[in-house]
């Protein structure tokens, strides 16, 4: 079966907030801002990256989650030095970076800078958006077997 991951829905309290941070903090590109009225708005943006996964967020949506309830959604990077840099210099107030078996769970088991080897899926910073839905950057550089890049 060929299918893709397309869009993830995030629970946000204030869409114009929401748009800002994802738009103008993170540079995501706007798909879409759809208004159905006065009750119903949906905002999709896509990430820079490969453009393949999108998300979703608005006014109306019939979602169970809490605004904020989101965590660990993943953000894969080729250098995530650079890229945390990037995003602090945006505004988003993003961790240090970190690395550690198992440290975007549990933050115990975190160590501060990049892996030592610089191993991919083993470096990591976090940050979250305006209502507290949680995001992890993980550097990856080379993929496991399975999961290289497809088109």
């Amino acid at each position: 079966m060929d299918v893709n991951l397309e869009v993830v829905t995030i629970p946000v309290s204030d869409v114009d907030r929401a748009l800002e941070f994802y738009r103008d903090r993170l540079g995501w590109r706007l798909d879409a801002d759809i208004k159905v009225g006065d009750d119903v708005r949906v905002v999709q943006l896509t990430p820079t990256g490969d453009g393949h996964t999108s998300i979703a967020f608005g006014k109306g949506l019939p979602i169970a989650a809490a605004p904020g309830s989101m965590r660990h959604l993943e953000l894969v990077t080729s250098d995530v030095v650079a890229t945390r840099e990037e995003l602090a210099q945006r505004g988003v107030d993003v961790t240090e970076v970190y690395h550690g078996p198992g440290s975007p769970f549990w933050p115990e088991t975190r160590q501060p800078g990049p892996d030592p080897e610089r191993k991919s899926y083993n470096s990591y910073a976090s940050f979250q958006d305006p209502d507290g839905n949680g995001w992890t950057l993980q550097e990856v550089t080379t993929r496991m077997p399975g999961r290289e890049a497809r088109s």
